[in-house]
């Protein structure tokens, strides 16, 4: 769900259970087509070389992200997709300005990629953490659209999710992450001090949202409690943006219509 451009949004209003009516089958089964229609937009991109595609992935943790990576772009082929998880800055990136590892890593013309966290943890993490000062993390919006602004510009199409989870569903999926010991690995005890500061990270991304909805780069708020609708959602948002370019595969070059191998 896009938010309108220009109102201010409450994440309070947004019920991360909605499935707008849909049924667990139905989606199930819409998915399978989008996922493979993903499929050929991807090639589609990839030859005619005049887009590219971003992704950009943010969730409180367990709100998701990896499996709708998963989910999502399971028939998308290696070629020309890819996907960027960004963790604690390294010593060399933090050398740099904020934003200079996320350059690196932008699509070429006829890429997907995939961000797993992004240039937004600059206005979360940093800002709930208080690893950056108010006057720093504040400026921050109007450079993240404008560098937004400026790839769109160039021919990237930048969509952006938010995965939207309740607390309660949290708390089931961090209990669950310790329960079974194949998750328990992805469990962390951060995970913990980070949950008591579940109300300051609800108003961060409520602002990242709100200061960074623009007509080039879109929020979507995505209800995420069902796994299942979310990635309905997030696949469905993607195919009809790219679906919106009208891309068309190259001409073939000049005499090899008929052309007949021996």
């Amino acid at each position: 769900m896009v938010p309108p451009f220009g109102d201010t949004i409450k994440i309070a209003d947004h019920d991360p259970t909605y499935t707008g009516g849909t049924s667990k089958e139905a989606a199930l089964a819409e998915i399978v087509a989008l996922r493979l229609r993903l499929n050929d937009l991807q090639d589609e991109l990839y030859a005619e070389k005049k887009h590219a595609l971003l992704v950009v992935l943010q969730a409180i943790d367990t709100g998701g992200k990896d499996g709708t990576i998963k989910s999502v772009f399971q028939e998308v082929g290696p070629l020309g997709c890819s996907v960027t998880s960004f963790g604690v800055p390294t010593p060399e990136e933090l050398a740099h300005d904020y934003l200079w590892r996320y350059r690196l890593a932008m699509p070429a013309r006829g890429q997907f990629v995939i961000f797993n966290r992004s240039y937004y943890e600059s206005v979360l993490v940093e800002r709930v953490q208080e690893i950056a000062p108010k006057d720093v993390w504040k400026r921050r919006y109007s450079e993240i659209n404008a560098l937004e602004a400026y790839l769109a510009r160039e021919g990237t199409v930048v969509i952006k999710f938010f995965l939207h989870v309740s607390k309660e569903e949290q708390r089931q999926r961090l209990q669950a992450r310790i329960d079974d010991p194949r998750k328990r690995w992805k469990f962390r005890p951060g995970d913990l001090d980070d949950r008591r500061k579940w109300a300051a990270y609800q108003s961060a991304f409520e602002d990242m949202v709100n200061r960074c909805n623009t007509k080039v780069a879109p929020w979507h708020i995505v209800p995420s409690d069902h796994k299942w609708y979310r990635d309905l959602v997030v696949a469905k948002a993607i195919v009809d943006r790219l679906e919106a370019l009208n891309m068309k595969f190259p001409d073939a070059a000049p005499g090899i219509e008929g052309t007949r191998i021996e």
